[in-house]
């Protein structure tokens, strides 16, 4: 008994032996790593590489965070980002809010270099494609403003080159028109399911009730021609109709483009443009308020002065004050300056 419990004892720790001094013996062997590799795969995924654009974003100088109401329950914080994976590369939809006023050309320049860089780094998968949506302003404090601190003419000489890459813009537009008849067509179609399962309940004696659907089908057979048959006629033609051009009819886009290099990547909702250009309107000697509304062919720029002030005077002051803002649009609204004491 005792001779067959302590052999295999010993064998035991004869085994240990090389195992407990493999590790401070044996050299690093990088093969062995390679080998891990072939035997598995990383997945990254989408949520986490909108949590890494969104922490790039905010690294921006000029992008603030945004919320408030319901966008805790809805997930329409800004900023807040789409993104889609493929095989070795990223595709990002970034939908951000700014501080009012700001340069927009440089404010792309430097999201674009910082989240493609982030995104890239922390992946391995560069950023194939990027559309930044501005969709809400907040104004700023005065000393975050000064161009010094906010976009420093040196720091633009020290950034990197970002390396050009095709994009395929994809333009903000409205809800389509025919999303009022596919809810119509939806509610009929559940309606009919509604009916379908009342008539087998009816045929299997679970209700008592008439059926519809037979009712409905000799009612329809010993119709004959009507007054009335005319006019319901004549709204089926006309409810088809409106239904065929809603959904043809081309979706409107709800945001203004901005011209930066050949291609509009950067879109700017119309009350956004109204806003920063009644800032700047504002920031006019003599002007007391500033009123903007923006429409597809013009912007327009109501402005209240003082007695001191010439209209001449205001309204000239005004137009140089806005029109470089407007100047990077990729359209060319009209503007229009009206001047009231």
């Amino acid at each position: 008994m005792v001779t067959s419990t302590s052999a295999p004892s010993c064998e035991a720790a004869a085994v240990a032996e090389p195992f407990a001094a493999s590790p401070s013996t044996e050299p690093h062997n990088d093969t062995a790593f390679e080998e891990a590799d072939s035997r598995g795969a990383v997945v990254i995924k989408e949520r986490a590489i909108v949590k890494i654009a969104v922490a790039a974003a905010l690294q921006v100088p000029g992008v603030v965070k945004q919320s408030g109401g319901l966008s805790r329950f809805t997930g329409r914080d800004l900023p807040r980002a789409d993104v889609s994976t493929g095989a070795n590369a990223v595709a990002i939809n970034l939908y951000i809010a700014v501080g009012w006023p700001c340069r927009l050309d440089v404010l792309n320049r430097r999201l674009r270099g910082e989240v493609c860089h982030q995104v890239e780094q922390m992946t391995g998968m560069p950023v194939c494609e990027l559309n930044i949506v501005v969709a809400g302003t907040e104004s700023a404090a005065t000393e975050e403003l000064s161009p010094d601190t906010l976009y420093p003419e040196q720091a633009d000489s020290t950034t990197s080159p970002i390396r050009a890459v095709p994009v395929r813009p994809r333009t903000p537009r409205a809800t389509p028109a025919a999303v009022p008849a596919a809810v119509i067509v939806a509610i009929t179609a559940l309606g009919l399911a509604v009916v379908a399962g009342r008539e087998l309940l009816i045929m299997r004696g679970t209700l008592g009730n008439a059926p519809w659907i037979r009712n409905t089908a000799e009612w329809l057979g010993r119709l004959h021609w009507s007054d009335w048959i005319v006019p319901v006629a004549t709204c089926a033609v006309i409810v088809g109709i409106a239904f065929i051009v809603a959904a043809l009819k081309p979706r409107p886009c709800t945001h203004l483009p901005l011209k930066i290099g050949d291609t509009p990547t950067v879109w700017l909702r119309p009350t956004d443009l109204a806003r920063n250009t009644s800032s700047h309107a504002g920031t006019v000697p003599g002007v007391l308020s500033a009123h903007t509304t923006v429409d597809r062919r013009h912007v327009t720029v109501r402005v209240v002065r003082n007695e001191a002030a010439s209209a001449a005077d205001v309204t000239t002051a005004v137009r140089e004050s806005v029109q470089p803002t407007l100047s990077l649009l990729g359209t060319s609204p009209e503007l229009r300056v009206q001047v009231r004491s």
